[in-house]
């Protein structure tokens, strides 16, 4: 990419601990050289150990980074803020600019993992929404890379990768 701004996408949850880290570790691996991400949480409490476990499983090692609260990036200037779970919808506070927040929940793995008998079966849980949030960070849309990266363009590509998902995906919406 040259000459080209690099565009920069805030994912946000509760406590940026599992999916957000994820959604940024992805978008670094799989669009760093066009997209820069971050990720915060509205209670950040560290990485969770199985979400690390997963992430390595498939090369990426998120067990150095570190838990940032939302205060601690909210003067930063975003092109997109992606909130991946219902309360960081909820308490989703103005950005400066003109960011554009879109919400694409996903399952809360630690929560479905909660009533697992044994740990292989609380890793499917990060497995799955692991992979969910990988193939939602492959199709971001080019248009969120465009010079004018307009909005129109970005929702057509979001509503097409919901679209694809499997019928038992209908946990992730699109506001």
């Amino acid at each position: 990419m040259t000459n080209q701004k690099k565009h920069r996408i805030l994912y946000l949850c509760t406590g940026n601990s599992c999916r957000s880290q994820m959604a940024e570790a992805f978008t670094r691996h799989l669009k760093g050289n066009q997209i820069e991400a971050l990720s915060a949480g509205v209670a950040p409490k560290g990485i969770d150990p199985r979400a690390a476990k997963a992430m390595s499983e498939v090369g990426i090692d998120i067990s150095s980074q570190g838990s940032k609260s939302l205060n601690q990036v909210i003067h930063l200037q975003f092109d997109y803020v992606v909130t991946l779970c219902d309360d960081a919808q909820k308490t989703c506070p103005s950005f400066p600019g003109n960011t554009r927040v879109i919400h694409v929940g996903f399952d809360d793995p630690p929560k479905l993992a909660a009533t697992a008998r044994e740990e292989e079966e609380a890793m499917l849980h990060y497995r799955r929404v692991r992979d969910e949030i990988k193939a939602f960070v492959e199709r971001l849309p080019e248009a969120l890379l465009d010079k004018g990266g307009q909005q129109d363009d970005f929702q057509a590509g979001i509503q097409a990768f919901l679209d694809d998902l499997p019928a038992d995906s209908t946990n992730i919406k699109e506001d």
